[in-house]
């Protein structure tokens, strides 16, 4: 059986702050709620979590955890460097980059909204254009934000795919 659902509201950037569990780091703490993190992202690809917590065994000094990235993924912010990094899923020593810092985060989850939606109707032949525009802007951004298997790169790539192209406003 095929399931109508109702159409999808368009992203908006909206900034949440979020509360850190015991053995945060407190400057990062301080940044999580003074600076905030994004409310989200489109759809599934990034959404923050309630409560930021410490993951040691992630780089030099542990990975301090505000969000989720798809079915299992979590971003965070890297203690020793303070970059933003994705981990596949809990447990994973594996830290992909994402962004210089937490500000970059904002600017290219911003950045990635204001595009959206990345086609009209029926451009089906723009897909990779929209994609290497896409591409620019984020670089714009943050000079770093296209890392290998990073979730920009990997967004690009969706959006070079049309993975985006059947979403519909309300």
């Amino acid at each position: 059986m095929i399931r109508d659902f109702p159409p999808l509201p368009l992203p908006q950037y909206a900034v949440v702050r979020i509360g850190c569990s015991p053995g945060v780091p407190v400057e990062i703490a301080a940044d999580l709620w003074e600076v905030g993190v994004p409310a989200g992202l489109i759809g599934y690809e990034y959404q923050p979590l309630t409560e930021a917590t410490l993951l040691d065994g992630i780089g030099e000094s542990g990975l301090v955890v505000f969000g989720s990235s798809g079915l299992f993924g979590r971003l965070g912010v890297d203690v020793a460097s303070r970059r933003v990094v994705q981990i596949p899923k809990i447990g994973s020593a594996t830290a992909w980059h994402v962004n210089s810092d937490l500000g970059a985060f904002h600017r290219c989850v911003a950045g990635t909204i204001a595009r959206f939606p990345f086609y009209e109707e029926d451009e089906e032949d723009r897909f990779q254009e929209v994609a290497d525009e896409l591409r620019r802007l984020l670089v714009a951004l943050d000079a770093t934000a296209l890392a290998d298997n990073g979730l920009w790169e990997t967004l690009c790539d969706d959006v070079a795919m049309g993975d985006y192209a059947n979403w519909e406003e309300e």
